[in-house]
């Protein structure tokens, strides 16, 4: 698709501008420009065939909080849009730059402000691995954490959902954060601060109603965690004990499950075994037990026990969307995936499987009912636009991942956007009207 830019000599005085006011934090460099208007598309094979969505003409990287608010200010004195970024780990092409303009790089903005009993606050910029380690040092964690640990806390109530921890805690809508502070898009943009329900209509809003400084997440008592890995010979038997698994208590951090295609896809471990399905699960040590029980009975081998964080962090970037992201290294220009929910993922395994050429479920035991990422070969965007009544007649909810726009609550984000954003100025083409394809229910 066309490359919008906005009217170079705007561009060039708000550069200026910036540059006398923040020396050092502004950049045009052509490799700075490239790096800013990338991220993590080529997960969707939808949305790669429409690369690039957009570039930046500037990036902007504050070295202080107080810094966003002079760059927004001028920004809407100039009529310049800003697409802010944490990491450029978003996976559909949520902070691609898509109306040109400023990139505001927030990736040095990664203090830990203070942690309490019971809660954490940070600057956007800091990488939920260190947020976590900051918590442990504490003897508290964090309650949920995305796969990517690499990805800045900002960025994650921005554009993310869940992940480890959300068994027992849910996700991101569910009390996780409690306060933010966030700068409007107006012309006397200041820092404002948000407590309790005031921060849920800022969350997974991908930037488009504010740009967020700094996040209070809500703590809880530090466990002793463990990872273990399993092998089953059928992949249904792994199914079928998931979420029984998850139902222990303590409830556990985190349980996934792939067949024997996607577990060979996985980085090579030891654990998991060639020819097998893999169960992976970060387990209370009080759990590990009933866990190896619920396991054999099953039909399943109890592989490894793993102590220690970083073992469990290691086991995280199998689980959620990594699967799928080792699935299309190992088979490039392959596969796609579609996000799923329900009981039937375990009732109607094959049905669901057979919806795609070379269906494969990858499983995630989730309060309530499981969730999965069910993998596909590639053909065209219609074949998997297809796919979507097939699985929804199954009785299984779906979400289709290739597509951009805010679709978590989009009418409110937009009327709540023309008041902080009036100048329309917030990640630009995010709040359009979604593709006329049905983007499927929500998980």
């Amino acid at each position: 698709m066309p490359i919008t830019v906005v009217d170079p000599q705007r561009v060039e005085a708000l550069v200026a501008e910036l540059q006398a006011a923040l020396p050092g934090a502004v950049s045009t460099d052509k490799g700075d420009l490239d790096r800013a208007s990338t991220d993590g598309s080529h997960l969707s094979p939808v949305i790669a065939a429409q690369l690039p969505l957009g570039r930046a003409q500037v990036v902007v990287t504050p070295a202080s909080v107080d810094d966003i608010p002079v760059v927004v200010r001028a920004a809407v004195r100039h009529g310049v849009p800003i697409t802010p970024r944490g990491k450029g780990t978003a996976n559909y092409g949520q902070t691609l730059p898509m109306a040109g303009g400023i990139v505001l790089d927030l990736s040095r903005l990664r203090r830990v402000v203070e942690v309490g009993d019971g809660f954490l606050t940070a600057e956007a910029g800091a990488a939920l691995i260190a947020v976590e380690q900051a918590a442990n040092r504490a003897g508290q964690q964090v309650l949920l954490y995305p796969s990517t640990a690499q990805s800045t806390i900002g960025g994650f109530v921005s554009g993310g959902s869940g992940g480890t921890g959300s068994i027992r805690h849910g996700m991101l809508h569910t009390g996780f954060v409690t306060a933010l502070d966030v700068v409007h898009a107006t012309t006397d943009a200041e820092i404002v601060h948000l407590e309790g329900e005031a921060t849920e209509p800022y969350l997974h809003k991908y930037g488009t109603v504010a740009i967020i400084a700094r996040v209070t997440v809500r703590l809880e008592p530090l466990q002793d965690w463990r990872a273990l890995f399993a092998s089953f010979d059928d992949f249904h038997d792994l199914v079928g004990v998931i979420q029984r698994i998850g139902a222990l208590e303590p409830t556990p951090r985190l349980v996934s499950g792939d067949g024997a295609v996607l577990a060979a896809a996985l980085p090579k471990d030891p654990a998991i075994v060639p020819g097998t399905a893999s169960l992976r699960a970060i387990l209370d040590e009080a759990t590990v037990a009933e866990a190896t029980a619920l396991i054999e009975a099953a039909g399943g081998t109890v592989v490894d026990v793993r102590s220690g964080p970083q073992a469990c962090i290691k086991l995280s970037m199998t689980s959620y969307n990594h699967p799928i992201e080792w699935l299309q290294k190992a088979y490039p220009n392959t596969y796609f995936h579609v996000e799923v929910l329900g009981d039937g993922l375990v009732d109607r395994l094959d049905e669901l499987e057979a919806v795609y050429p070379g269906g494969m479920l990858h499983i995630e035991a989730q309060r309530g009912r499981p969730i999965g990422m069910l993998a596909g070969r590639y053909s065209s965007p219609e074949e998997v636009y297809a796919g979507f009544p097939r699985i929804e007649a199954l009785g299984i909810g779906y979400h289709n991942p290739h597509q951009w726009f805010v679709d978590y609550e989009p009418e409110a984000t937009r009327e709540l956007a023309a008041t902080t954003d009036p100048h329309g100025i917030l990640n630009p083409g995010k709040l359009d009207v979604a593709p006329t394809v049905d983007t499927g229910s929500q998980l």
